[in-house]
């Protein structure tokens, strides 16, 4: 990225980023610097991709039209705490509107991969069409600039997400790697395909802890494109610590944002693992297709017992001080640690686990493990299986597939590795299409096609808006469990102006742990752009172009055929309320009418002029 302007929110123009677009049919690749039109372009991932994806009028994702856009944050491989991220963009084959048309969205993950991407002198790459034959990317530095090459990956075919790094690190050392595993390569029948990113954890003790962006089928959309991985080889070029970035790093492990997130050791809740802590306070742990049961069994899975057996390890991110992750190891009888199971985030744990009647730590392991090697959003995954096991339990006389139900692991597990490889295409496009098959909606827990985290929705109406993956894209997922918030006001605030503020970090490199509070409006951020680039931007400057990006993305929804009537929860959330859930019902029918004629009374009038705003008044919301 070239950098000219001090006051970029004033000149875009004068920063330009390298750009290489690589057209698979033919087989050409041209590289460009690209002057930027706004501090979105500027910052970087989601906020410069979906002003692309805005140009395009796609009706299916698996079209040689919709490109898959490879980028970072303006943070990224930066000196900054967090600055790690990789953004994949396109549009998704697994969300789309009731009219059929896929949604715009990104994936993003951490690892090594983005840095070494950035630090090639690339900053976004866009695959456009598909090739006939299976290929590998690699993205590499050169006297001359970034460097893109194209070669043949038949080798690669049928290996898993992590066999994949196994087999090409063999051939570059030193380079970081993304790729997709079976799932991706039979995006025929699985849209919930995710790509993995690697990690120096991963590449030098051969265990398979990777990173994932897996929301809304990136992975699916690699696979489509024939693209089985990418190869990012460069030198490190991380710069020197100064001191004002130091002390932004050091209020960033110790600051409220992740101080929660730390070890236990360092008087934290362990990990996002915590999450079970702090919902099972009120009964509000997804159990059972997100219907808790008001009892004692999520707490199986609480930290405190699970390592009663296995050997836990907090590890955070190469050069990042949160240890937010936790590594399960088997535990010989000696006490020593013994082979590496799976990486435990509250996400996967929970819907892989709780949320499927698996209460069993070894149990939650495996799935999450053939998960991760198949290369699947674990997300997606877990609910949609939850809604096969609620039907299963509403239908004994005639069950879906395999007939599993809540807690049988042997059929819940028969049922992932059939979905991983490709042959069971009712799990593999999600619970959206597969309830609307069976007539049965009300409790298949997603929206807008895109299947719920970990956290129900009973705690967070504010889902119905996010523009991505729920709790990574609507900041409400705390406001009533951890604020206390259930008045109406509060509710239209935090959707419509503070708490869609995190999407921010989406846009610059910088994962959400940086301070999951606030967003990147603040004099951190500030302090980390002006040491590592000399700029000076404003937090009312990011405020308003987070804004901005984040009403492009509705926008774009808008424009993929979604009505307001899709703007809400999962029927059964007000058909059933559930009782065992200790927290103000803020779902009531009444009470989501009103969110939404108010939080809609915001939006509308910024809507009609978006796309317009963005030049691109010929397509109309």
């Amino acid at each position: 990225m070239k950098i000219l302007t001090t006051n970029p929110a004033s000149e875009p123009a004068k920063v330009l980023y390298s750009r290489c677009t690589v057209d698979l049919k033919s087989g050409s690749i041209h590289h460009e610097d690209v002057p930027c039109q706004n501090l979105e372009d500027v910052l970087g991932g989601f906020g410069r991709s979906f002003q692309l994806l805005a140009k395009r009028c796609i009706t299916n994702a698996y079209s040689e039209q919709n490109p898959l856009i490879v980028n970072t944050g303006l943070l990224t491989g930066s000196s900054a705490m967090t600055g790690m991220r990789t953004y994949f963009s396109g549009y998704s084959p697994i969300k789309e509107s009731k009219k059929g048309l896929p949604a715009a969205i990104w994936s993003t993950g951490s690892g090594n991969f983005g840095a070494k991407f950035k630090w090639t002198g690339l900053d976004e790459l866009i695959f456009e069409n598909r090739s006939e034959k299976p290929l590998y990317a690699i993205i590499s530095e050169s006297p001359d600039g970034p460097k893109v090459e194209l070669k043949a990956a038949d080798h690669l075919l049928g290996l898993t997400s992590h066999e994949k790094m196994m087999v090409i690190q063999k051939e570059y050392s030193d380079a970081h790697f993304a790729t997709i595993g079976q799932a991706g390569e039979n995006w025929e029948n699985v849209y919930m395909g995710a790509i993995a990113l690697s990690t120096d954890n991963q590449l030098k003790s051969g265990e398979d802890k990777m990173r994932f962006a897996g929301r809304g089928g990136m992975g699916s959309l690699m696979g489509y494109k024939n693209i089985l991985a990418l190869v990012a080889l460069s030198s490190d070029k991380i710069r020197p610590l100064t001191p004002e970035v130091q002390k932004v790093n050091i209020n960033v492990v110790k600051g409220g944002g992740s101080g929660r997130l730390q070890p236990i050791s360092r008087g934290g809740g362990g990990g996002t693992w915590a999450a079970y802590d702090v919902l099972q306070a009120f009964h509000a742990v997804p159990t059972n297709n997100f219907r808790p049961q008001g009892g004692d069994l999520p707490e199986k899975l609480f930290r405190e017992n699970v390592e009663k057996q296995y050997d836990i390890i907090s590890q955070a991110c190469m050069r990042c001080g949160i240890t937010c992750h936790n590594n399960i190891h088997e535990k010989r009888e000696d006490g020593s640690k013994g082979p590496f199971l799976a990486k435990f985030d509250y996400e996967p744990l929970n819907l892989l686990g709780t949320n499927i009647g698996i209460h069993d730590a070894g149990q939650a392991a495996k799935l999450i493990h053939l998960s991760d090697n198949y290369g699947m959003d674990s997300i997606s995954l877990g609910v949609t299986i939850s809604y096969i096991l609620s039907y299963n339990d509403r239908h004994p006389e005639k069950p879906l597939l395999n007939g599993a139900t809540f807690g049988d692991f042997s059929k819940i597990m028969e049922l992932i590795d059939l979905a991983g490889h490709g042959k069971m295409p009712e799990i593999g496009k999600g619970s959206k299409r597969l309830s609307e098959s069976t007539g049965e909606t009300s409790y298949a827990y997603h929206v807008k096609g895109l299947e719920l985290p970990a956290y129900q929705p009973e705690t967070n109406p504010g889902y119905a808006w996010a523009i991505a993956g729920g709790h990574m894209s609507m900041g409400t997922y705390g406001l009533l469990t951890r604020e206390g918030k259930s008045d109406m006001d509060s509710w239209v605030e935090g959707i419509t102006r503070t708490k869609l503020q995190i999407v921010g970090f989406d846009m610059i490199g910088l994962c959400k742990f940086f301070d999951i509070t606030k967003g990147i409006c603040t004099q951190m951020v500030l302090d980390c752009l002006k040491s590592e680039f000399n700029i000076d931007v404003t937090t009312d400057e990011l405020s308003e172009a987070v804004r901005r990006a984040f009403l492009l993305g509705l926008a774009l929804e808008l424009r993929q055929g979604y009505d307001k009537s899709e703007y809400t929860l999962p029927a059964e959330v007000w058909e059933k309320p559930n009782p065992n859930i200790k927290l103000p019902n803020i779902t009531t029918p009444e009470f989501i009418a009103e969110l939404q004629e108010r939080v809609w009374a915001v939006f509308e009038p910024e809507l009609a002029g978006v796309l317009a705003g963005y030049g691109l008044s010929t397509l109309a919301v």
